[in-house]
């Protein structure tokens, strides 16, 4: 539980859950993953009402159905996404689910579809961070923001696809425009942008080049797809011979500072795409010569949401990759805590630890 912004979370063992309403779905959750984002929130840099039960990715099985929900029923594996798309509104009708008018409300009021959360205490009214609050115990959300997987996933592996892994491999084939044969750039590579490598990687990318701050990250990130690794410091001299001197073909910035979206920008090619994946400040400005930087150079500057996804889409169909072998998951869990650790793994996610730390339950 988060109650002051810069505090640490608490565990508070008097949370009740409500029944789920018409087409609503209440999860027992077995594992959460901790993401930049909790920490953003926890920080202040994402506001959010308080209190609220952090966590925004997840997956457990379903052990109560509202009235309605007719596609899930007790027993089965979900994994909950953060982002419940209604299908119904304008976003949604014009198939850009992943920016529904009803999630973005969920999202700002810290409840589900009609803004009031499923979560209370006798302290005081509860919020479900980013209409999730994936690290409970059990937790109520649209049923359509649970998509239903086979019985026999990891759910330490099944909790990453409602955020990192969906995001990651969508921003590389929904978001970019990859062709075969070229050359990408990845300038972060934590749990999302690992993710961004592979999804590379899989749209057909020759060369992609990993960018981060911690060598170990490097490591793993050519063990899931980058041909090369570089460290920060030298990112844009190594891309730029990398490339004759031209620049990538598209560039992911998954960190969202001002200092890497501007050091992305440099090493986007013209005519190439800089992708804004990583999430900043509210106050984080970016400066760009229109001229030069924009319509000479005819660069594309794309942001991303989601990873530009169809939950119920994209979802089963990275299943199916991870299952073939095509999408490595197991190894970007790099630790397994229980939810009294939940401050330890923010701490190692601060620091960053390589890839994913998961509270299971």
């Amino acid at each position: 539980m988060l109650t002051a912004v810069g505090a640490p979370l608490e565990i508070w063992d008097d949370v009740e859950v409500d029944e789920p309403r018409a087409g609503e779905v209440r999860v027992r959750m077995a594992a959460a993953g901790v993401c930049h984002s909790d920490l953003a929130m926890a920080g202040g840099v994402i506001p959010a009402p308080l209190p609220a039960v952090l966590g925004h990715e997840g997956a457990g099985h379903v052990d109560a159905v509202g009235p309605g929900v007719d596609h899930l029923a007790a027993g089965d594996l979900v994994a909950v996404s953060w982002v419940a798309q209604c299908g119904q509104c304008f976003y949604c009708r014009r198939a850009q689910p992943h920016l529904c008018e009803q999630a973005v409300v969920a999202m700002a009021s810290g409840g589900l579809l009609d803004g009031s959360s499923r979560l209370r205490s006798p302290r005081s009214h509860l919020f479900q961070a980013l209409g999730a609050g994936t690290f409970a115990e059990a937790i109520v959300v649209p049923a359509v923001a649970a998509v239903k997987l086979p019985p026999d996933i990891d759910p330490a592996v099944a909790a990453m696809l409602g955020c990192a892994v969906v995001t990651g491999v969508g921003a590389a084939l929904n978001t970019a425009s990859i062709r075969a044969g070229d050359t990408v750039a990845v300038v972060g590579c934590g749990g999302v942008g690992l993710n961004v490598v592979q999804g590379a990687r899989i749209a057909g990318a020759a060369r992609i080049v990993a960018v981060d701050v911690h060598p170990d990250k490097l490591v793993l990130a050519e063990a899931v797809g980058a041909t090369d690794g570089v460290l920060a410091a030298d990112a844009l001299g190594a891309v730029m011979d990398l490339t004759a001197q031209k620049g990538a073909d598209v560039v992911f910035e998954v960190i969202g500072h001002a200092a890497t979206i501007e050091q992305s920008l440099a090493m986007t090619r013209r005519g190439g795409q800089t992708v804004l994946v990583g999430i900043p400040a509210m106050d984080v400005m970016v400066e760009i010569p229109a001229m030069v930087g924009i319509v000479l150079a005819e660069k594309t500057i794309k942001g991303c949401w989601l990873g530009s996804s169809d939950i119920h889409r994209d979802v089963p169909r990275l299943v199916g990759w991870y299952r073939q072998g095509e999408l490595r998951l197991d190894d970007l869990v790099s630790r397994r805590v229980g939810l009294e650790d939940v401050n330890a793994a923010f701490a190692a996610t601060e620091a960053g630890a390589v890839a994913r730390s998961v509270i299971v339950f």
